[in-house]
Protein backbone atom coordinates (compact mmCIF):
# COMPACT_ATOMS: atom_id res chain seq x y z
CA UNK A 1 0.00 0.00 0.00
CA UNK A 2 0.84 3.13 -0.67
CA UNK A 3 1.17 6.77 1.62
CA UNK A 4 -0.10 10.19 0.34
CA UNK A 5 1.69 12.97 2.36
CA UNK A 6 -1.17 15.45 3.15
CA UNK A 7 -0.18 19.57 2.15
CA UNK A 8 1.58 20.01 6.12
CA UNK A 9 4.17 17.42 5.40
CA UNK A 10 2.14 14.74 7.84
CA UNK A 11 1.45 11.39 6.44
CA UNK A 12 -2.15 10.84 5.52
CA UNK A 13 -3.94 6.81 5.54
CA UNK A 14 -2.75 4.92 3.17
CA UNK A 15 -4.64 4.25 0.48
CA UNK A 16 -6.13 1.12 0.51
CA UNK A 17 -5.13 -0.65 -2.49
CA UNK A 18 -8.36 -3.03 -4.29
CA UNK A 19 -8.13 -6.40 -4.23
CA UNK A 20 -9.77 -9.35 -6.56
CA UNK A 21 -12.27 -9.70 -3.67
CA UNK A 22 -13.27 -6.26 -3.93
CA UNK A 23 -13.76 -6.54 -7.87
CA UNK A 24 -15.22 -10.49 -6.83
CA UNK A 25 -17.85 -8.51 -4.48
CA UNK A 26 -18.56 -5.72 -6.93
CA UNK A 27 -19.61 -7.78 -9.90
CA UNK A 28 -20.97 -10.36 -8.24
CA UNK A 29 -18.70 -13.26 -9.00
CA UNK A 30 -16.45 -15.69 -7.44
CA UNK A 31 -12.94 -14.79 -7.26
CA UNK A 32 -11.76 -17.87 -9.33
CA UNK A 33 -14.38 -16.74 -12.41
CA UNK A 34 -12.56 -12.82 -11.95
CA UNK A 35 -9.16 -14.05 -11.77
CA UNK A 36 -9.41 -16.43 -14.75
CA UNK A 37 -11.67 -13.81 -16.73
CA UNK A 38 -8.69 -11.37 -16.24
CA UNK A 39 -5.72 -13.59 -17.08
CA UNK A 40 -7.43 -14.80 -20.11
CA UNK A 41 -8.43 -18.51 -19.16
CA UNK A 42 -11.33 -21.14 -18.08
CA UNK A 43 -14.16 -21.50 -20.07
CA UNK A 44 -16.17 -18.23 -19.67
CA UNK A 45 -19.01 -16.52 -21.56
CA UNK A 46 -18.08 -13.21 -22.95
CA UNK A 47 -20.38 -11.61 -21.45
CA UNK A 48 -19.17 -12.36 -17.67
CA UNK A 49 -15.63 -11.96 -18.90
CA UNK A 50 -16.61 -8.19 -20.01
CA UNK A 51 -18.37 -7.87 -17.07
CA UNK A 52 -15.29 -8.62 -14.71
CA UNK A 53 -13.02 -6.58 -16.65
CA UNK A 54 -15.42 -3.34 -16.75
CA UNK A 55 -15.59 -3.49 -13.24
CA UNK A 56 -12.05 -4.42 -12.46
CA UNK A 57 -11.20 -1.20 -14.54
CA UNK A 58 -13.69 1.18 -13.05
CA UNK A 59 -12.40 0.10 -10.03
CA UNK A 60 -8.94 0.44 -10.33
CA UNK A 61 -7.61 -2.96 -9.96
CA UNK A 62 -4.27 -3.59 -10.65
CA UNK A 63 -2.46 -6.76 -9.94
CA UNK A 64 0.07 -7.36 -6.87
CA UNK A 65 3.68 -6.88 -8.94
CA UNK A 66 5.41 -8.24 -5.98
CA UNK A 67 3.53 -11.09 -5.34
CA UNK A 68 3.43 -11.88 -9.32
CA UNK A 69 7.43 -11.94 -9.22
CA UNK A 70 7.88 -14.24 -6.06
CA UNK A 71 4.95 -16.52 -8.00
CA UNK A 72 6.81 -16.71 -10.89
CA UNK A 73 10.29 -15.06 -10.51
CA UNK A 74 9.82 -12.48 -13.59
CA UNK A 75 9.18 -8.62 -12.46
CA UNK A 76 8.61 -8.72 -16.69
CA UNK A 77 10.65 -5.51 -17.06
CA UNK A 78 12.77 -5.50 -20.03
CA UNK A 79 15.48 -3.08 -20.32
CA UNK A 80 16.09 -0.86 -23.48
CA UNK A 81 19.38 0.92 -24.41
CA UNK A 82 21.23 2.23 -28.00
CA UNK A 83 24.69 1.40 -28.11
CA UNK A 84 25.48 3.58 -31.04
CA UNK A 85 24.68 6.88 -29.21
CA UNK A 86 26.55 6.12 -25.82
CA UNK A 87 28.25 9.88 -26.02
CA UNK A 88 25.13 11.58 -26.44
CA UNK A 89 22.60 8.83 -23.78
CA UNK A 90 19.04 10.15 -25.18
CA UNK A 91 19.76 11.53 -28.58
CA UNK A 92 18.37 8.40 -30.49
CA UNK A 93 15.13 9.68 -29.27
CA UNK A 94 15.44 11.75 -32.07
CA UNK A 95 16.17 9.78 -35.03
CA UNK A 96 13.60 8.63 -37.00
CA UNK A 97 14.77 5.30 -37.26
CA UNK A 98 15.59 4.69 -33.09
CA UNK A 99 12.15 6.64 -31.88
CA UNK A 100 10.30 3.67 -34.38
CA UNK A 101 12.33 0.82 -33.02
CA UNK A 102 11.55 1.91 -29.21
CA UNK A 103 8.42 2.32 -29.80
CA UNK A 104 7.99 -0.90 -31.59
CA UNK A 105 9.62 -2.46 -29.14
CA UNK A 106 7.79 -0.80 -26.01
CA UNK A 107 4.36 -1.65 -27.36
CA UNK A 108 5.33 -5.61 -28.74
CA UNK A 109 6.73 -5.96 -25.63
CA UNK A 110 3.34 -4.13 -23.41
CA UNK A 111 1.27 -6.63 -25.42
CA UNK A 112 3.10 -9.77 -24.57
CA UNK A 113 3.11 -8.37 -20.95
CA UNK A 114 6.54 -6.84 -20.29
CA UNK A 115 7.27 -3.18 -19.67
CA UNK A 116 10.08 -1.29 -21.51
CA UNK A 117 12.55 0.37 -19.24
CA UNK A 118 14.59 3.13 -21.29
CA UNK A 119 18.35 3.10 -20.37
CA UNK A 120 20.93 5.44 -20.92
CA UNK A 121 23.91 3.41 -23.52
CA UNK A 122 26.95 3.27 -21.56
CA UNK A 123 25.09 2.33 -18.49
CA UNK A 124 27.46 1.28 -15.49
CA UNK A 125 26.65 -2.03 -13.93
CA UNK A 126 26.19 -0.36 -10.55
CA UNK A 127 23.32 1.96 -11.98
CA UNK A 128 20.95 -1.41 -13.85
CA UNK A 129 22.64 -4.58 -11.45
CA UNK A 130 20.02 -3.40 -9.21
CA UNK A 131 16.94 -3.71 -11.47
CA UNK A 132 15.02 -6.64 -11.35
CA UNK A 133 15.38 -6.82 -15.28
CA UNK A 134 14.41 -9.77 -17.00
CA UNK A 135 16.34 -9.13 -20.49
CA UNK A 136 18.12 -6.23 -21.80
CA UNK A 137 17.47 -5.16 -25.84
CA UNK A 138 21.28 -3.71 -26.71
CA UNK A 139 20.34 -1.73 -30.17
CA UNK A 140 23.35 -1.26 -32.36
CA UNK A 141 26.34 -2.08 -30.35
CA UNK A 142 29.35 -0.42 -30.77
CA UNK A 143 32.28 -2.97 -30.97
CA UNK A 144 33.83 -3.85 -27.68
CA UNK A 145 30.99 -2.75 -25.52
CA UNK A 146 31.77 -4.30 -22.31
CA UNK A 147 27.95 -3.58 -21.54
CA UNK A 148 27.11 -6.73 -23.27
CA UNK A 149 29.78 -8.64 -21.30
CA UNK A 150 28.54 -7.62 -18.38
CA UNK A 151 24.52 -8.41 -18.52
CA UNK A 152 25.97 -11.90 -19.70
CA UNK A 153 27.72 -12.15 -17.03
CA UNK A 154 24.61 -11.65 -14.46
CA UNK A 155 22.95 -14.19 -16.70
CA UNK A 156 20.48 -11.60 -18.51
CA UNK A 157 18.93 -12.74 -21.70
CA UNK A 158 20.42 -9.97 -24.46
CA UNK A 159 18.67 -8.88 -27.76
CA UNK A 160 21.12 -7.34 -29.78
CA UNK A 161 21.93 -7.39 -33.93
CA UNK A 162 24.22 -10.15 -35.05
CA UNK A 163 27.54 -8.99 -33.94
CA UNK A 164 26.26 -11.34 -30.50
CA UNK A 165 25.61 -14.58 -32.97
CA UNK A 166 27.09 -17.54 -30.88
CA UNK A 167 27.13 -15.82 -27.07
CA UNK A 168 25.43 -18.24 -24.55
CA UNK A 169 22.74 -16.01 -23.37
CA UNK A 170 22.38 -13.79 -26.48
CA UNK A 171 20.02 -13.72 -29.60
CA UNK A 172 19.73 -11.28 -32.18
CA UNK A 173 17.86 -9.52 -35.48
CA UNK A 174 19.26 -8.28 -37.59
CA UNK A 175 19.28 -6.86 -41.55
CA UNK A 176 21.92 -7.68 -44.28
CA UNK A 177 23.94 -4.94 -45.55
CA UNK A 178 24.96 -6.75 -48.77
CA UNK A 179 21.76 -6.82 -50.58
CA UNK A 180 20.82 -3.59 -49.07
CA UNK A 181 23.69 -1.65 -50.65
CA UNK A 182 23.74 -3.88 -53.34
CA UNK A 183 19.99 -3.70 -54.58
CA UNK A 184 20.16 0.34 -53.96
CA UNK A 185 23.62 0.61 -56.42
CA UNK A 186 21.79 -1.26 -58.67
CA UNK A 187 18.76 0.95 -59.25
CA UNK A 188 21.02 3.74 -59.18
CA UNK A 189 22.87 2.19 -61.88
CA UNK A 190 20.01 1.56 -63.96
CA UNK A 191 19.01 5.21 -63.76
CA UNK A 192 22.50 6.21 -65.31
CA UNK A 193 24.44 7.02 -62.25
CA UNK A 194 28.37 6.17 -62.61
CA UNK A 195 30.07 8.33 -60.64
CA UNK A 196 27.81 7.58 -57.26
CA UNK A 197 29.03 8.71 -53.80
CA UNK A 198 28.01 8.08 -50.03
CA UNK A 199 28.06 9.58 -46.94
CA UNK A 200 28.95 7.02 -43.69
CA UNK A 201 28.24 7.37 -40.47
CA UNK A 202 31.81 7.77 -38.65
CA UNK A 203 30.17 5.06 -35.82
CA UNK A 204 31.03 1.95 -35.64
CA UNK A 205 28.07 -0.39 -35.82
CA UNK A 206 28.24 -3.83 -37.34
CA UNK A 207 25.97 -2.90 -40.14
CA UNK A 208 27.66 0.37 -41.24
CA UNK A 209 31.00 -1.74 -41.35
CA UNK A 210 29.01 -4.23 -43.50
CA UNK A 211 27.66 -1.12 -45.49
CA UNK A 212 31.37 0.19 -46.69
CA UNK A 213 32.52 -3.39 -47.21
CA UNK A 214 29.63 -4.08 -49.36
CA UNK A 215 29.73 -0.51 -51.50
CA UNK A 216 33.63 -1.50 -51.56
CA UNK A 217 32.64 -4.78 -53.06
CA UNK A 218 29.99 -3.03 -55.47
CA UNK A 219 32.70 -0.33 -57.07
CA UNK A 220 35.02 -3.53 -58.01
CA UNK A 221 32.79 -5.47 -59.52
CA UNK A 222 31.93 -2.67 -61.74
CA UNK A 223 34.91 -0.81 -62.26
CA UNK A 224 33.36 2.32 -60.26
CA UNK A 225 35.55 4.57 -58.39
CA UNK A 226 34.85 4.78 -54.22
CA UNK A 227 33.78 8.24 -52.73
CA UNK A 228 32.99 7.65 -49.32
CA UNK A 229 32.82 10.78 -47.03
CA UNK A 230 32.33 10.08 -43.41
CA UNK A 231 30.04 12.51 -40.60
CA UNK A 232 31.64 13.59 -37.37
CA UNK A 233 29.02 12.55 -35.44
CA UNK A 234 25.53 12.25 -35.39
CA UNK A 235 22.87 14.36 -36.05
CA UNK A 236 21.20 16.40 -38.87
CA UNK A 237 24.09 19.19 -39.03
CA UNK A 238 26.99 16.50 -39.41
CA UNK A 239 25.47 14.88 -42.07
CA UNK A 240 24.54 17.41 -44.10
CA UNK A 241 28.45 19.08 -43.98
CA UNK A 242 29.24 15.65 -45.01
CA UNK A 243 26.82 16.00 -47.64
CA UNK A 244 27.71 19.34 -48.73
CA UNK A 245 31.61 17.80 -48.51
CA UNK A 246 30.70 14.66 -50.62
CA UNK A 247 28.88 17.22 -53.24
CA UNK A 248 31.65 19.77 -53.51
CA UNK A 249 34.49 17.39 -54.30
CA UNK A 250 36.13 17.36 -51.23
CA UNK A 251 35.69 13.33 -50.50
CA UNK A 252 38.00 10.43 -51.19
CA UNK A 253 38.95 10.29 -55.07
CA UNK A 254 35.74 12.72 -55.88
CA UNK A 255 36.44 14.09 -58.83
CA UNK A 256 34.63 14.40 -60.97
CA UNK A 257 31.21 15.59 -59.21
CA UNK A 258 29.27 12.73 -58.14
CA UNK A 259 25.69 12.26 -60.25
CA UNK A 260 24.27 9.86 -57.15
CA UNK A 261 24.58 10.02 -53.59
CA UNK A 262 23.80 7.15 -51.38
CA UNK A 263 23.20 8.94 -47.88
CA UNK A 264 23.46 6.12 -45.43
CA UNK A 265 23.91 8.20 -42.16
CA UNK A 266 20.82 9.39 -41.01
CA UNK A 267 19.75 12.96 -41.66
CA UNK A 268 16.13 14.76 -42.62
CA UNK A 269 15.44 13.54 -46.04
CA UNK A 270 14.62 17.93 -47.10
CA UNK A 271 17.42 18.94 -45.41
CA UNK A 272 19.62 16.68 -47.97
CA UNK A 273 18.18 17.74 -50.54
CA UNK A 274 18.24 21.00 -49.94
CA UNK A 275 21.52 20.66 -49.45
CA UNK A 276 22.31 19.16 -52.84
CA UNK A 277 20.07 22.10 -54.43
CA UNK A 278 23.01 24.83 -52.16
CA UNK A 279 25.38 22.88 -54.27
CA UNK A 280 23.86 23.43 -57.86
CA UNK A 281 22.37 20.11 -58.17
CA UNK A 282 19.21 19.83 -59.53
CA UNK A 283 17.43 16.29 -58.24
CA UNK A 284 16.89 13.91 -60.82
CA UNK A 285 18.14 15.91 -63.41
CA UNK A 286 21.70 16.19 -62.22
CA UNK A 287 21.59 13.88 -58.78
CA UNK A 288 20.17 10.98 -58.00
CA UNK A 289 19.65 10.50 -54.45
CA UNK A 290 18.62 8.12 -51.76
CA UNK A 291 18.33 7.85 -48.17
CA UNK A 292 18.47 5.11 -45.47
CA UNK A 293 15.50 6.48 -43.35
CA UNK A 294 12.37 5.95 -41.51
CA UNK A 295 11.27 9.78 -42.26
CA UNK A 296 8.09 10.15 -43.25
CA UNK A 297 8.92 13.70 -44.85
CA UNK A 298 10.78 12.04 -47.08
CA UNK A 299 7.13 10.71 -49.33
CA UNK A 300 6.10 14.44 -49.20
CA UNK A 301 9.43 16.75 -50.95
CA UNK A 302 9.63 18.00 -54.36
CA UNK A 303 10.79 15.85 -55.33
CA UNK A 304 9.67 12.69 -52.95
CA UNK A 305 12.60 11.52 -51.95
CA UNK A 306 14.01 7.75 -52.64
CA UNK A 307 14.49 5.49 -49.56
CA UNK A 308 15.95 2.36 -48.04
CA UNK A 309 13.97 1.25 -44.64
CA UNK A 310 15.89 -0.63 -42.44
CA UNK A 311 11.71 -1.64 -41.22
CA UNK A 312 12.63 -1.18 -37.38
CA UNK A 313 8.77 -2.55 -36.42
CA UNK A 314 9.66 -5.75 -38.16
CA UNK A 315 12.96 -6.36 -36.12
CA UNK A 316 11.61 -5.00 -32.82
CA UNK A 317 8.96 -7.63 -33.24
CA UNK A 318 10.89 -10.48 -33.97
CA UNK A 319 12.90 -9.48 -31.20
CA UNK A 320 10.54 -9.46 -28.96
CA UNK A 321 9.53 -12.77 -29.84
CA UNK A 322 12.84 -14.49 -29.53
CA UNK A 323 12.99 -13.13 -25.81
CA UNK A 324 9.56 -14.23 -24.29
CA UNK A 325 10.55 -17.77 -26.26
CA UNK A 326 13.42 -17.50 -23.64
CA UNK A 327 11.84 -16.16 -20.75
CA UNK A 328 8.37 -17.87 -21.05
CA UNK A 329 8.96 -21.38 -23.24
CA UNK A 330 12.52 -21.78 -21.29
CA UNK A 331 14.20 -21.75 -24.99
CA UNK A 332 17.97 -21.86 -24.65
CA UNK A 333 20.01 -22.63 -27.78
CA UNK A 334 21.05 -19.51 -29.76
CA UNK A 335 18.82 -18.27 -32.39
CA UNK A 336 18.68 -15.29 -34.87
CA UNK A 337 16.62 -13.43 -37.58
CA UNK A 338 17.28 -11.77 -40.34
CA UNK A 339 14.70 -9.45 -41.74
CA UNK A 340 14.44 -8.21 -45.43
CA UNK A 341 15.32 -3.99 -46.28
CA UNK A 342 13.08 -2.48 -48.59
CA UNK A 343 13.69 0.02 -50.96
CA UNK A 344 10.79 2.32 -51.86
CA UNK A 345 11.75 4.13 -55.07
CA UNK A 346 10.72 7.67 -55.63
CA UNK A 347 11.22 10.58 -57.96
CA UNK A 348 14.54 11.96 -56.81
CA UNK A 349 16.50 8.39 -57.76
CA UNK A 350 14.24 7.88 -60.88
CA UNK A 351 15.12 9.39 -64.46
CA UNK A 352 13.77 6.35 -66.43
CA UNK A 353 9.98 5.34 -66.68
CA UNK A 354 10.05 2.55 -63.95
CA UNK A 355 7.03 0.98 -61.49
CA UNK A 356 8.16 3.29 -58.75
CA UNK A 357 8.12 0.92 -55.68
CA UNK A 358 10.68 -1.79 -54.97
CA UNK A 359 8.97 -4.71 -52.47
CA UNK A 360 12.17 -5.57 -50.93
CA UNK A 361 15.84 -5.54 -51.22
CA UNK A 362 16.44 -9.22 -51.02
Amino acid sequence: MTEVSRHDGAPSQPVRRIRLVDVAREAGLSKTTVSAALNGTGRLSEVVREKARETARVMGYRPNATARQLRTGRARLIGYMVGELADTPWSFLESPYFARLTGATAATALKRGYAVVLLPAGSLQSEWAGLPLDAVVVADPVADDPILDDLLAARIPVFSDRSVEGRTGAYWVDVEAGPAVFGTMDHLLEQGARQPAMVLPGSATRFHAGVLAAYHDWCAAHGVAERVVRTEGPGNGPVVRAVETALTGDGEGADPRPDALFVVAEASPPLVLEAARRQGYEVPGDLLLVCVSEDVTAEHTEPPVTTLSLRPDEIAEAGIELLVAVLEDGRREAAGVLVLTRLDVRASSVRRPQVVRHPQVE
